[in-house]
């Protein structure tokens, strides 16, 4: 069945403290992920970003806190980096995540989902400087969703694929360490 986003979740812009207070970043503080933090990076699950914010940079800032399994999906510089969300965590405004509703899709579904849409999405993107898919775009982006069961008969299919691939990948770094 074709359904936009918003018929499947709730999408969810991040935000960006200013950058010229360092009390708005802290070492061990709430995890925030920027476009950056995904870049090569080949994990299904992210929890922490290269740096986390304080709690008054959240407080000052326009980003939200993301419930674990929220769909992270990079809307610009690039477009269609994707990650599902381990934990409680925040993102920055390069970010349209999606907090997946469970009754009609499953997160890891809608993982792969969006990893396989990142051309489709690179096409409803605009901007003069650089393209970004914005809030709207995303909320009516268009997908073929079926029923759970038919989603859970996918999901086992890929899921031990995508696991030796990761395998693989941390093989690889370790052999080049």
């Amino acid at each position: 069945m074709k359904v936009k986003i918003s018929e499947i979740g709730e999408v969810i812009g991040g935000g960006t403290p200013s950058t010229k207070k360092a009390e708005y970043y802290k070492k061990r503080g709430i995890s925030w992920i920027t476009p950056k933090d995904l870049s090569g990076y080949t994990k299904m699950y992210i929890s922490h970003g290269a740096r986390d914010i304080s709690e008054s940079g959240f407080k000052n800032s326009s980003t939200r806190i993301l419930p674990k399994d929220t769909v992270l999906i990079s809307s610009r510089a690039p477009i269609g980096y994707c990650a599902i969300a381990a934990n409680d965590l925040t993102t920055n405004q390069g970010f349209k995540s999606i907090i997946p509703n469970k009754n009609k899709v499953l997160p890891k579904y809608l993982y792969y989902l969006m990893l396989s849409n990142k051309d489709n999405l690179e096409q409803i993107a605009s901007g003069s400087t650089f393209k970004e898919v914005s809030g709207n775009a995303m909320k009516n982006f268009v997908v073929e969703i079926p029923n759970l069961e038919k989603q859970r008969e996918v999901v086992n299919i890929i899921d031990p694929i995508s696991k030796k691939i990761e395998l693989n990948n941390q093989i690889n770094d370790n052999l080049a360490a």
